[in-house]
């Protein structure tokens, strides 16, 4: 069984149970040890809650789906590309993900296991508060989505988003809370953040969603560019 949870995300099901997925735009291919299911001569990813943000904000409820087939998206915290692959597949030949990382050691893997097997992956080697490092490579995009452990990952977003986002265009922060103030409840510092953001008088927050318990102490904050 096949159903459509938002464009490019379905439910999928075998023996197994139920599960998230993505329909791989490079058939063949395993990025982290994910399980395929092949339905109808199509080859559906297992999208995995405890290794994505996204996909657990899926599972959690968020209304506000932010990913869509031939978006430009800007993402910030690419690892070694587990769910930059699952946002690959979303978005689509027409699509394109520019993803950056600053780790050498997972950037090598991203290289190896996903942006050399996916055309519409523009890995990006840099620190995310040096935009102007990496600035002329970039367009206007319609989505950053920033997932970046940093006490200052507001910050990080919000100065990226300046100056790649479109106007109305979404700005999405996994926000780690004991990375920001080991000091504060995770719920107060959700408030503080939220509040930080909206702050700027150009994002106004859409929708939250506690990623609990498939990620401790985040939250999926979705902002839309005003």
């Amino acid at each position: 069984m096949v159903r459509e949870f938002f464009k490019g995300v379905y439910e999928v099901e075998d023996e197994e149970g139920t599960h998230l997925a993505t329909v791989s735009i490079a058939p063949g291919v395993i990025v982290y040890g994910e399980k395929t299911l092949s339905i109808e001569g199509v080859e559906y990813r297992v999208w995995n809650p405890h290794r994505s943000k996204i996909a657990a904000a899926v599972l959690k409820g968020l209304q506000s789906f932010f990913i869509e087939p031939g978006l430009r998206i800007l993402y910030l915290g690419a690892a070694s590309g587990t769910t930059v692959s699952h946002v690959s597949d979303i978005v689509g030949p027409k699509g394109i993900v520019y993803a950056v990382e600053v780790a050498h050691r997972p950037f090598r893997d991203f290289l190896e296991k996903v942006s050399s097997k996916r055309r519409n992956v523009v890995p990006i080697l840099a620190d995310a508060r040096q935009v102007y490092e990496y600035a002329w490579l970039l367009e206007q995009v319609d989505v950053v989505y920033c997932d970046i452990a940093q006490p200052d990952e507001v910050e990080i977003a919000v100065r990226n988003a300046d100056i790649f986002l479109k106007e109305n265009g979404i700005l999405a922060i996994a926000l780690k809370a004991s990375s920001v103030d080991s000091t504060r409840s995770p719920s107060e510092t959700y408030r503080v953040e939220e509040a930080r953001l909206e702050a700027t008088g150009r994002y106004r927050v859409k929708e939250t969603v506690d990623l609990e318990p498939f990620a401790m102490m985040h939250e999926l904050i979705v902002s839309r560019r005003t």
